[in-house]
């Protein structure tokens, strides 16, 4: 089970993007990453060849939402609106995720 998921909203804590805060669009667990959409977020840009992508057969830049290591986010607690430390409990036979600090569980 991770810590973080999809659609978790997440506070960058190091990095270019320190201090911002984005939603968890998609994790990719291979690579340790997260891709964050927000608004307040850099976009990086790819150059796809044509034919590659179905989405742009004739080619062209691409945007796309940056990618984060895993290890620079953290979920953010809605009672202090800080991103905060998640740790693990079981609760009626089912292992949830807790902020550390204050003990809510995270949906």
């Amino acid at each position: 089970m991770n810590k973080i998921r999809k659609g978790d909203k997440v506070g960058v804590i190091s990095g270019k993007h320190r201090g911002k805060e984005a939603v968890v669009s998609e994790v990719l667990t291979a690579k340790n990453r997260v891709r964050l959409e927000g608004t307040d977020l850099a976009k990086v840009k790819r150059h796809v060849k044509p034919g590659v992508d179905m989405a742009m057969p004739e080619g062209g830049i691409k945007e796309l939402d940056v990618t984060v290591h895993i290890s620079n986010v953290l979920p953010i607690d809605p009672s202090t609106e800080k991103p905060a430390k998640v740790g693990f409990k079981t609760e009626d036979g089912k292992k949830v995720r807790v902020f550390k600090k204050s003990g809510n569980v995270l949906s």
